[in-house]
């Protein structure tokens, strides 16, 4: 005779970039296993490949993850993840003021949003006549780069895997990016000038990310610090 299964209940919830909203679950024993294995690793590659199966797997597999931008699926995953295992994350954090202390602070996931910058743009001018549109970073793009996280080290190949098009006013040209070499982009991306790279990595700096603040009080010098939060990384703890 077949066991009975336990019911799982399902939830809801709205996709910051599309305002579309989807099913999902909370993540189960055998889900929280490859998570567990990944972190002991050590290694973000690992982390973000096992995020990417248990969204698969926890909204019923009916997202095209590989497409979607990284702090939409990094919300989704925070929104399973507060169903999953509880809605306050316990973590420990630097208190700047001093730079060696460690506060423990209680973050409450369901507040956790998408911040969203008015002024920021894909599409980024270069000269009078020529310039790039951007897309966000995906977790194929990284994984496909071989980078898990932006840092100033990979920044060039961050830019090459989120070229969307390259557009030339002049010659009423539009060059995909998906027609040129990984080569020829490094190329493009390279040959600009100081100013222009800062415009191209603006776009990151202010593209929509997970971020919120928390005050830590110091239990040494109880001096009040306020520390930003952004990406799971932060919120893992």
């Amino acid at each position: 005779m077949a066991l009975p299964k336990l019911e799982v209940p399902i939830y809801e919830l709205t996709v910051p970039s599309t305002d579309e909203k989807i099913k999902y679950r909370p993540f189960l024993i055998k889900e929280e296993k490859i998570l567990l294995i990944a972190m002991e690793s050590g290694a973000n590659e690992d982390v973000i490949q096992a995020v990417k199966q248990i969204v698969s797997e926890c909204t019923f597999n009916t997202l095209k993850l590989g497409n979607m931008p990284m702090f939409d699926v990094e919300y989704i995953f925070l929104q399973i993840r507060s169903k999953s295992v509880g809605e306050v994350s316990k973590l420990k954090i630097l208190c700047r003021d001093d730079g060696e202390t460690y506060a423990n602070v209680e973050v409450d996931l369901t507040e956790i949003e998408v911040q969203v910058n008015d002024d920021h743009t894909n599409k980024i001018e270069l000269t009078d006549e020529m310039g790039v549109i951007m897309k966000y970073p995906t977790i194929d793009s990284f994984s496909t780069a071989g980078i898990s996280d932006i840092t100033p080290e990979n920044m060039l190949d961050v830019i090459v895997a989120c070229i969307d098009k390259i557009y030339d006013k002049k010659g009423e040209e539009v060059y995909d990016s998906k027609d040129s070499s990984k080569k020829e982009l490094m190329d493009f991306v390279e040959g600009m000038n100081t100013t222009q790279f800062q415009d191209v990595q603006a776009f990151f700096d202010s593209m929509p990310k997970l971020r919120h603040e928390v005050t830590v009080v110091n239990p040494k010098t109880k001096v009040e610090n306020i520390v930003a939060l952004s990406g799971l990384n932060d919120f893992f703890g």
